[in-house]
C-alpha cells in the first residue's frame, strides 16, 4: 500500500497579525477571526448562510459576535465608532458585535481583559411531581400554612421552540396567559427590546397572540422550549401533566444560539424582573463541552456570579453523556498514551464534521498531542508529529493522505490560556472511511491533562460524547467521568443530574427511582463537585409546541381556541432542570426574602437519599450532587430560616418600590430606628431609617431586604433599586 504524507501547511495571519499581541484572544479565536475574514471578502451572502460562527446582520453589516470581560476604563463607543456594538451586562461582561469589514480594527480596543468568539449552544411529569413531593406543596400539606404555585414569581426561560398560544401557559381559569414577555432574537420585524438593537419583543397578550410561536430558527420548529418551560410551571389543562410551580409568570427568549445573545438574554430577563419588582429564576436547558473553560472560570460562569450577587437563580441541566467513555484522564510521568478515537456516523446527521477532543493541563504543565492512523490489521499508515502546548503559537489546517483517502485535521492550542492560565489545546479530525482506525496520542513529562472527544458538526451545535477505546497493545480506554458542561460546571448554578421517577404500580409494587444512564457524570476536572442536585429526567409527560416540525408520540391532546396541543415524554436532564427551576420558584414565593445562595443552599440540604441513592457524602456525589430534589422538605426548610413577618399586623408599606433615591415606611414616620440591609448575594450592613425614610442615593442598582425591631416584634421588606 502507498502511502503519502503531505506536507504540514501553517496557516499565516497577514491581516490579523497585530491581533496576536492582544493578549485578550486565545489562538483559536484568532485563526477563527482569520477564517471568517476570508470567508467575508470571498462571499459575504455564503458566510451568513452556512457560517459555524456567530453572525448577525446589522443594518446591511455583517457582525461578528464576541463575549468579553471588560475593566473600568472600557468604553462602548470605540466599538460604535466601528460601526459596531457593546452591550454591558453586570460586572463588565459584554457582548460586543463587531462589523467584519472593520474585523482587522479588533486589535485597536482596549480595556479589554478576555474576549472570545461567542461558542454556539445546544439543548441538551405525573408521577415526577409525587416523586419531588411538589404535589403536597400545591395542597399545603406538611403543617404548610398554604399551598404554593410560584405565584408572583418569574421563570425565565432560554430555549428554542416555544408556543405562546399554548394553553399550559395561561391561568388556571384559561382566561389570561401567564407569559410576562417574549424575545425572539431570530425575528428580525421588531421592535427590539428596549437597549437592544435585534429580535423582537412581545410584550402585550395581543402581540403574543398574534404571533402564535416563536420563529424557525437553527433547529427549526423545535418544541423544546415549551416541553421545558411546561415542566417548571406548565398548567394541567384537565390532564394530569402538571407543572410545578403553575402560578408563575414567564419570560421567554428564542435566543440566537451563542454565549453573546444568551448574555444579552439574562440581561433582558433581570431588567424585566426588577421593572415588575418580582424575583426570577432562569432555566438553562443546553450547554456545551467547548465552550469556556469547564472550571467555573468561563464568561457565562462569571456573570452567572454577578446575576447570583443580585438576587437571580440559576439552574442548568448537567448534560447527557453518562453512558459514554468520551473522557480520558492521564497522569504523566514522562510516558505516552495512546486511545482509538470513536467516529459518530456519517450516515447519521447531514452535518456532521468529525470530532473534536478538547484537551486541558494543569498550570505550567505543558503536553504535546498527536494523530496517528491504523489500518484494519493494526498497522500504522499515517501519522503526524507532536503538536506542543508550549510551542503552538499558530493555527494548523492541515491533511494526510492515503492513496485516494484523505483525512483531515486541524489544531490550536495555548500554552496559557487567557481564562485560567492552564494549557489547552482543541485538536479536530475528520475521517469519512471505514478503513482506518483513528488514535489519539499524548505525552507530557508531568501533570495531569484531561481530554474529551465530542461531536464536531459543521453547523457547531454537536454536543455529544463518542469513546475513547482501547485498539491495540497497550492502548487505553477512556471513562465517563468529569462530564459536567458549561455552564452547568458555573459555581453558582444549580447543576441537574437527571432519574427515573419513582412510583407504584397498581399492584402496590415500588418501582423506578434509579440514575438515568445518560446523566453526566462529575466532578469538574478540577475537582469541585458538580452535579449539585438530581431530579426526575425520564419520560417526563409535558406539552409539545403545537407549531412544531419536530417527530413525537403523543400521550394526551386537548383542544383549546381551535387548536389541537399534544402533550409527550421526553428524557434528558433537560427536563430534570426545569423541576429544580420550578421548586425554586415555589421557594421563592414562600419566602422571597431568601437570596438566591440560600435557594440553591436550602435545596442541596434538603434533598434526600433512598435505597437507589444511597448514603452520601457531605461534599456530595459524582452521579447524585447531593441527592433527589424534596420540595415539601426545601419549603419547610425555607419557612423555619431566620425571622418571620410581625405577628401585630402592622402594614409597613414601602414606597416608592422600586426607588431611585428616598424610600418610604409609612409606619414608622416618627421613629428613627437600626436596621439591617441585605442584598441578595448574602451581604449584609447596619442602616438606619430615620423618622421612617432610607437614603437609598448610594445603593447598587438590584433587590434589597430590609429587617427591623419595632415594638418587639422582627419585620422584613423587600424592595428594588433602580
Amino acid at each position: 500500500m502507498k502511502t503519502i504524507l503531505i506536507l504540514t501547511t501553517f496557516i499565516s495571519y497577514c491581516a490579523l497579525n497585530l491581533l496576536r499581541a492582544q493578549h485578550f484572544l486565545s489562538n483559536t479565536d484568532i485563526h477563527d477571526l482569520h477564517q471568517i475574514d476570508q470567508q467575508f471578502k470571498k462571499d459575504p451572502s455564503e458566510l451568513l448562510r452556512t457560517s459555524k460562527y456567530a453572525l448577525t446582520n446589522k443594518k446591511d453589516r455583517l457582525c461578528i459576535s464576541l463575549v468579553a470581560k471588560t475593566n473600568n476604563g472600557f468604553n462602548p463607543s470605540q466599538i460604535e465608532s466601528f460601526g459596531g456594538q457593546a452591550h454591558i451586562t453586570v460586572n463588565g461582561l459584554a457582548h460586543l458585535q463587531f462589523p467584519l469589514s472593520k474585523i482587522n480594527k479588533l486589535k485597536e480596543l482596549n480595556n479589554i481583559e478576555f474576549a472570545s468568539l461567542s461558542k454556539k449552544l445546544r439543548p441538551c411529569l405525573d408521577k415526577a411531581l409525587i416523586d419531588i413531593r411538589a404535589d403536597s406543596v400545591h395542597l399545603g400539606l406538611g403543617n404548610l400554612t398554604q399551598g404554593y404555585d410560584g405565584e408572583n414569581i418569574l421563570i425565565g426561560v432560554t430555549d428554542w421552540g416555544f408556543d405562546y398560544s399554548s394553553p399550559v401557559f395561561y391561568d388556571s381559569l384559561l382566561q389570561e396567559t401567564r407569559i410576562l414577555a417574549a424575545w425572539d432574537q431570530y425575528k428580525q420585524s421588531g421592535p427590539s427590546p428596549d437597549n437592544f438593537d435585534y429580535g423582537t419583543e412581545f410584550d402585550t397578550p395581543s402581540e403574543l397572540n398574534d404571533a402564535g410561536s416563536d420563529t424557525a430558527n437553527i433547529y427549526s420548529y423545535s418544541t423544546h422550549g415549551t416541553h421545558v418551560a411546561s415542566i417548571a410551571g406548565g398548567s394541567s389543562v384537565g390532564t394530569a401533566y402538571k407543572g410545578i410551580a403553575p402560578g408563575a409568570q414567564f419570560l421567554f427568549v428564542t435566543f440566537l444560539v451563542n454565549e453573546g445573545a444568551v448574555l444579552d438574554a439574562w440581561e433582558w430577563m433581570y431588567q424585566k424582573s426588577v421593572e415588575e419588582g418580582k424575583r426570577l429564576v432562569i432555566n438553562m436547558s443546553w450547554g456545551l463541552y467547548h465552550l469556556g473553560s469547564l472550571d467555573g472560570n468561563s464568561v457565562l460562569s462569571s456573570a452567572i456570579s454577578a446575576y447570583t450577587d443580585l438576587g437571580v437563580v440559576f439552574v442548568n441541566s448537567g448534560g447527557n453523556n453518562g453512558n459514554v467513555n468520551f473522557h480520558l484522564k492521564h497522569d504523566f510521568e514522562s510516558d505516552t498514551i495512546a486511545s482509538r478515537i470513536q467516529f459518530y456516523s456519517y450516515d447519521a446527521n447531514p452535518n456532521m464534521w468529525g470530532q473534536s477532543i478538547h484537551s486541558w493541563g494543569e498550570v505550567g504543565q505543558g503536553f504535546s498531542n498527536a494523530l496517528e492512523v491504523k489500518n484494519t490489521a493494526g498497522q500504522v499508515v499515517l501519522q503526524t508529529p507532536y503538536y506542543s502546548t508550549e510551542t503552538t503559537d499558530t493555527y494548523i489546517d492541515t491533511f494526510l493522505i492515503n492513496e485516494t483517502d484523505t483525512i483531515w485535521y486541524n489544531i490550536s492550542a495555548d500554552d496559557a490560556h487567557p481564562l485560567n492560565e492552564r494549557p489547552q489545546m482543541r485538536l479536530r479530525v475528520k475521517c469519512t472511511s471505514n478503513a482506518y482506525r483513528v488514535m489519539f496520542k499524548s505525552t507530557a513529562n508531568s501533570g495531569t491533562v484531561h481530554n474529551w472527544n465530542v461531536t464536531e458538526l459543521t453547523n457547531d451545535v454537536g454536543n455529544w460524547g463518542m469513546p475513547f477505546s482501547a485498539y491495540g497493545t497497550g492502548s487505553v480506554s477512556g471513562d465517563n467521568e468529569n462530564g459536567i458542561s458549561e455552564p452547568s460546571c458555573a459555581d453558582d448554578v444549580i447543576s441537574v443530574a437527571a432519574y427515573a421517577s419513582e412510583w407504584v404500580t397498581p399492584t402496590g409494587v415500588t418501582t423506578g427511582g434509579a440514575m438515568a444512564s445518560f446523566s453526566s457524570r462529575g466532578p469538574r476536572y478540577d475537582g469541585v463537585m458538580k452535579p449539585d442536585i438530581a431530579a426526575p429526567g425520564v419520560s417526563i409527560g409535558a406539552a409539545i409546541s403545537s407549531y412544531t416540525d419536530a417527530s413525537f408520540s403523543s400521550v394526551e391532546s386537548i383542544e383549546f381556541d381551535g387548536r389541537t396541543y399534544h402533550f409527550a415524554k421526553l428524557s434528558g436532564t433537560s427536563m430534570a432542570s426545569p423541576m429544580v427551576a420550578g421548586i425554586a420558584a415555589l421557594l421563592l414565593e414562600a419566602k422571597p426574602e431568601l437570596s438566591a445562595t440560600e435557594v440553591k443552599q436550602i435545596l442541596l440540604s434538603t434533598a434526600r437519599e433512598d435505597n437507589k441513592t444511597g448514603i452520601l457524602p457531605t461534599e456530595g456525589h459524582p452521579k447524585w450532587g447531593h441527592g433527589k430534589v424534596d420540595a415539601m422538605a426545601a419549603l419547610r426548610e425555607a419557612l423555619n430560616l431566620g425571622l418571620g413577618q410581625s405577628e401585630e399586623d402592622f402594614s409597613f408599606k414601602v414606597y416608592p418600590n422600586p426607588v431611585d433615591n428616598t424610600l418610604y415606611i409609612d409606619e414608622l414616620k416618627t421613629v428613627s430606628i437600626k436596621a439591617i440591609l441585605k442584598d441578595f448575594s448574602g451581604k449584609s450592613r447596619e442602616i438606619e431609617i430615620i423618622n421612617g425614610r432610607i437614603d437609598c442615593m448610594d445603593f447598587s442598582a438590584g433587590m434589597y431586604l430590609v429587617e427591623f425591631r419595632y415594638k418587639g416584634q422582627t419585620n422584613q421588606r423587600t424592595f428594588i433599586k433602580h
